[in-house]
């Protein structure tokens, strides 16, 4: 027994944080999985870990500059400190490495994606241990998320150069994942509890691309690298847990519309992310988006002819560089007969590196953020409508939080809501004792209001 308490207590830390997108998170799980494996312990402080390790993002400046604080935090801290994700691949001004000329006492630095250069870092900094007792991880690998959902990548990098984005500098081109390796991870984490599934890329239309379709293998049958092939096989393997599939980063190419009569189905959610980002032909072109937008209205509205229920949620931007007042009222158009049920806005926020920067005409930043509160004011407007629309109907809700089991209510989510960027179902105390849930629970709700961008229901 001594012994083995001698081996706990000098079993290596290693401290953790993961800033980005859902892409990171995966990347993050990925190492933390392979730390586990390896008989490494986490560590829930930085003063208390034997090496930290900061996944960055480098999207915007903000998101920079909250990975650059975090890394000086860890230093001052800790001290010792491995750099990855998209900052990492990151340059200066000058060519140099951006975050080593920040912070030149970080022990190392790689891109994203990048898992075996990390544990290779790892293990240059703080040995491997060895002790085989500890050599186990969870089928599912480490998570991140709740228990109950998890996202699922299933390609890395982009082929598109749109004009206000770096993501394919840091990350490369598309990679998509062979096909059977993307179907045996979402098994295995059905298998492990989970009961949603979030599909995650930079650009989940165009799985397959770069390997122009080819044929894979799951349990012993052919399966086409493809998107519909990738979604019709998921909502297969999803179906004897009851659990959820949802479709993230869908570009709006025409081959999209083959899933939706899976939606219509019950296979997947009927859920689609889609990025927009605006709706004037001119501003996507510059952009260099890879739709033009003039047919999108067309395509929204076969998408819910096809299937009713469809929820529709996107991203824009306003006060792109040379956005005109009639180019932004063709967007508030947009919005209102696209009827989008969840939008979000950013501002334009120029991001080094990209070739948006040297457009003509750069829009203000107050008339930036003017026209972008003005566009939420229209959003919001058009989801609270779609909301109230709900009330009365009763729908099967997903359980994130029960307060005493439930007995004093919790929060949930509908499958019109992702976790995290859209609303929730606050659930109120039930009427009779007997009715208890708990997280990970899929319960029956009736829709008895709306509270902001909330649905509010009765467990029944």
């Amino acid at each position: 027994m001594t012994e083995i308490l001698a081996t706990a207590a000098t079993t290596p830390k290693i401290g953790f944080v993961s800033l980005g997108c859902p892409k990171a998170l995966t990347d993050s799980e990925l190492i933390l999985t392979q730390l586990s494996a390896e008989g490494y312990q986490t560590s829930k402080t930085f003063e208390g870990a034997d090496l930290v390790i900061v996944n960055t993002c480098g999207f915007i400046d903000d998101a920079v500059k909250e990975s650059l604080d975090t890394i000086g935090e860890a230093l001052s801290a800790n001290g010792r400190v491995i750099v990855t994700g998209c900052l990492g691949a990151k340059t200066a001004a000058d060519g140099g490495n951006l975050v080593r000329e920040v912070h030149p006492k970080v022990l190392a630095v790689t891109g994203p994606h990048a898992t075996q250069e990390v544990m290779d870092a790892v293990h240059a900094h703080v040995p491997k241990p060895h002790d085989p007792f500890i050599d186990l991880v969870p089928p599912a690998g480490i998570k991140l998320t709740p228990r109950h959902y998890a996202y699922l990548k299933i390609s890395e990098g982009c082929n598109h150069r749109c004009s206000f984005c770096i993501i394919p500098s840091m990350r490369g081109d598309l990679v998509s994942r062979p096909v059977g390796d993307v179907l045996k991870e979402a098994r295995a984490l059905f298998e492990g509890g989970v009961k949603e599934l979030l599909v995650v890329s930079q650009d989940t239309s165009a799985y397959g691309v770069d390997v122009k379709y080819r044929t894979g293998f799951w349990d012993g049958k052919p399966v086409r690298t493809r998107m519909l092939d990738l979604v019709e096989q998921l909502g297969r393997i999803a179906e004897p847990y009851g659990a959820w599939v949802r479709l993230h980063y869908v570009y709006p190419y025409p081959h999209v519309d083959e899933i939706i009569p899976l939606m219509a189905q019950g296979r997947v959610l009927p859920y689609l992310d889609v990025p927009f980002q605006h709706s004037h032909p001119d501003v996507l072109k510059r952009m260099k988006r890879p739709a033009s937008g003039e047919r999108n209205l067309e395509r929204i509205a076969r998408w819910r002819e096809l299937c009713p229920q469809i929820v529709i949620r996107s991203t824009f931007i306003a006060g792109f560089p040379g956005e005109t007042e009639a180019e932004f009222e063709h967007l508030l158009e947009f919005m209102q007969e696209a009827q989008i049920d969840r939008a979000g806005c950013f501002a334009y926020s120029p991001v080094d590196g990209a070739t948006a920067n040297q457009l003509a005409n750069p829009v203000p930043d107050a008339l930036r953020e003017e026209r972008r509160a003005r566009f939420m004011a229209v959003a919001e407007a058009v989801s609270a409508a779609k909301l109230q629309q709900k009330v009365g109907a009763t729908m099967q809700v997903l359980v994130d939080q029960a307060s005493a089991l439930g007995r004093k209510g919790g929060v949930a989510r509908s499958y019109a809501d992702a976790p995290e960027i859209d609303g929730t179902v606050q659930l109120l105390p039930p009427s009779k004792a007997s009715k208890t849930y708990k997280v990970g629970d899929f319960v029956r709700a009736r829709i008895v209001g709306t509270r902001g961008h909330d649905l509010v229901a009765e467990v029944v």
